[in-house]
């Protein structure tokens, strides 16, 4: 429990951090033991230069999130183009088929401002809520989020001139997503409106594809050009109180990244790609509590770390069945 608790205390800005002797399981100091023995040594090194030589990953989860996100957007646009009346609204709120449905922390922000708890609301709340707890909470970020498809392409970029030495990322500390948080729920309260909603990337992007662009989409292009040229994933990573509230509500979902300290050579691809990377710190040699855990709540479980680790020690589970894969 308590190593749990550390791992949602990452999710809200704590630093990641080994276990104690307390925390470790026998069976994961039996495995880290070994690994550090002059044979293991010798072998990890020469499976390390062996992947480095004959680099081996695929695109497989990162190309079903793309057509997961183009698909549930698409939805929003045909309804609304063809008057289908399939999904109504937008990413912030809508009807799927008649159902309500509402992002909670649109929907805690609208309920604050009016100081009225909207029957509505609540049904819409608790139809997401329940939908994104199955797959994961922050699974919405990187399988439906429009934005979040928008700054994977701009972080793209930004790697790519990263490599050239002509950016240099500047990170934040990750608490300050939570402060935001917090200020933007008082700021609904105390006077009366969803500040947030009118620099929402992810709102104001899901209307320009439905109802046309307006002048919001300069705030949008500003974002992404931070992330470009200042900071990596900066919205994200640093600043969206959506993904904080989606981490919340999947701290216990079912389907979730299953880590294999067996089978990981601690070569850190999976660190490299991953969008929110001190989930996988666990993956780095001692930081594991137990010889097979699962990431933390803040995993957006996009399978990017599943596509490039050679080893296989990442893997899609939903607790308690057989992998998904």
């Amino acid at each position: 429990m308590k190593w749990f608790l550390h791992k949602l205390a990452m999710m809200f800005g704590a630093e990641p951090r080994r276990p104690t002797p307390e925390e470790e399981t026998d069976a994961a100091r039996a495995v880290k033991a070994h690994k550090k023995t002059p044979e293991q040594v010798q072998l990890r090194k020469e499976l390390i230069a062996d992947e480095h030589e004959n680099p081996q990953f695929s695109h497989k989860w990162r190309n079903l999130r793309w057509i997961s996100i183009i698909f549930i957007n698409s939805l929003f646009i045909i309804s609304f183009y063809w008057d289908v009346q399939l999904v109504e609204g937008s990413m912030s709120g809508s009807r799927f088929l008649g159902f309500h449905m509402a992002d909670p922390n649109a929907a805690l922000q609208v309920m604050l401002a009016f100081k009225d708890v909207m029957l509505n609301l609540v049904i819409g709340t608790v139809t997401v809520v329940a939908l994104w707890w199955i797959v994961g909470g922050r699974a919405f970020c990187s399988w439906a989020c429009p934005y979040h498809l928008l700054a994977e392409w701009a972080e793209a970029i930004h790697l790519f001139l990263a490599r050239r030495g002509w950016v240099k990322d500047h990170p934040f500390h990750r608490g300050l997503r939570v402060v935001l948080w917090v200020v933007f729920m008082v700021l609904a309260f105390v006077t009366g409106y969803t500040v947030f909603e009118y620099i929402n990337p992810v709102g104001i992007v899901s209307r320009a594809l439905i109802y046309g662009p307006t002048v919001a989409v300069i705030w949008v292009i500003f974002l992404l050009g931070i992330e470009i040229f200042f900071s990596r994933r900066f919205w994200c990573r640093y600043v969206c109180p959506i993904g904080l509230t989606y981490g919340i509500t999947g701290a216990v979902a079912p389907v979730q990244i299953r880590y294999d300290l067996n089978k990981c050579l601690h070569e850190g691809e999976c660190r490299a790609v991953c969008l929110v990377p001190h989930v996988l710190e666990i993956t780095k040699m001692g930081y594991a509590q137990d010889e097979v855990e699962y990431i933390g709540p803040d995993c957006t479980r996009c399978g990017l770390c599943v596509d490039v680790c050679p080893q296989n020690a990442l893997s899609f589970k939903v607790r308690g069945l057989d992998s998904i894969i």
